[in-house]
């Protein structure tokens, strides 16, 4: 909690306490009071308590020791692709996806001062997704924890040079000026948000709802054996929305997928997909079947 700017500090204490006197009702997430995850965890749960925590970590013990009982985390934007750290975060965590939220990502430029302007603070996904209007201008990037803490910072070191990019709420609560609205590059800019419990929801409790159904995977180290795995989706009908590989550990020997589908376990189809693909694998871990909350395709 200590980590966080003075201006923030008083925030955070303050909605800790709300979130630790009922925490059936606390979702936790990344950042200072403001931050876009803020923003996502009241439009998913409009009367939730939101638990700030400093880092992805933190948020996801939150739920784990029962101080939260979900957690709202980024796992990928529009412009900018996958939030670093999520893919190995996930699975390691022990966690349920048992839900999905897409934001709209509106950026304002803010500061104590008029400038001219140096240097811009924001989390590293706020600087790409501004990173044209943030060159045009001669403005170097200069990564901070999370956009609101960022400003929080900006408000805390009272430099004429420093700016922060964050959205326009983060100037309301740390007295910063508005000197542009809408600083990200593109007007449809978007990020998704997966909603985590201990509990995953019951696939068979969602029939009357589309799902989606995400896991990770690790294939045979053989030719042909992610072609082959995958066979199982295209022949069975499963529309499968995401695929990205990562490395885990320092040899690049193995190669670890995250998968999304559309569909659920219990499905005739997904189950002889997922079996397909459980045969070519060295280990399939489910994370979670949740309802849909945006149409894929």
């Amino acid at each position: 909690m200590h980590s966080y700017p003075a201006p923030a500090l008083a925030r955070v204490q303050e909605m800790a306490a709300a979130a630790a006197a009922d925490p059936a009702r606390a979702i936790s997430f990344q950042g200072a009071p403001g931050a876009n995850s803020h923003r996502a965890a009241m439009e998913y749960a409009p009367d939730c308590l939101p638990l700030p925590c400093f880092s992805f970590e933190d948020a996801l013990e939150a739920v784990k020791d029962g101080r939260a009982a979900k957690a709202i985390i980024p796992i990928e934007n529009s412009q900018h692709g996958r939030v670093a750290d999520i893919h190995f975060l996930l699975p390691e965590s022990g966690l349920s996806i048992v839900g999905e939220h897409f934001l709209p990502i509106h950026a304002a430029l803010m500061a104590k001062g008029d400038g001219p302007f140096t240097a811009a603070y924001s989390h590293p996904q706020a600087l790409g997704q501004s990173r044209n209007y943030l060159r045009a201008r001669g403005i170097v990037p200069m990564a901070y924890a999370d956009t609101a803490g960022a400003a929080a910072y900006v408000a805390e070191m009272d430099d004429p040079h420093a700016c922060a990019v964050a959205p326009r709420i983060a100037a309301e609560l740390y007295g910063l000026k508005v000197i542009e609205d809408h600083v990200e590059d593109a007007a449809d800019n978007t990020t998704r948000f997966v909603v985590l419990a201990n509990t995953p929801l019951d696939p068979a409790s969602q029939h009357d709802v589309t799902t989606m159904t995400t896991f990770v995977f690790e294939v045979k180290n053989i030719p042909a054996a992610l072609y082959k795995a995958l066979g199982g989706f295209a022949t069975n009908g499963v529309n499968m929305t995401k695929l990205e590989s990562y490395q885990k550990g320092a040899s690049f020997a193995a190669t670890t997928f995250y998968a999304d589908i559309v569909g659920a376990p219990g499905d005739p189809a997904v189950d002889r997909a997922l079996e397909e693909l459980a045969f070519h694998c060295k280990e399939l871990r489910m994370l979670g079947t949740y309802p849909q909350e945006l149409a894929r395709g």
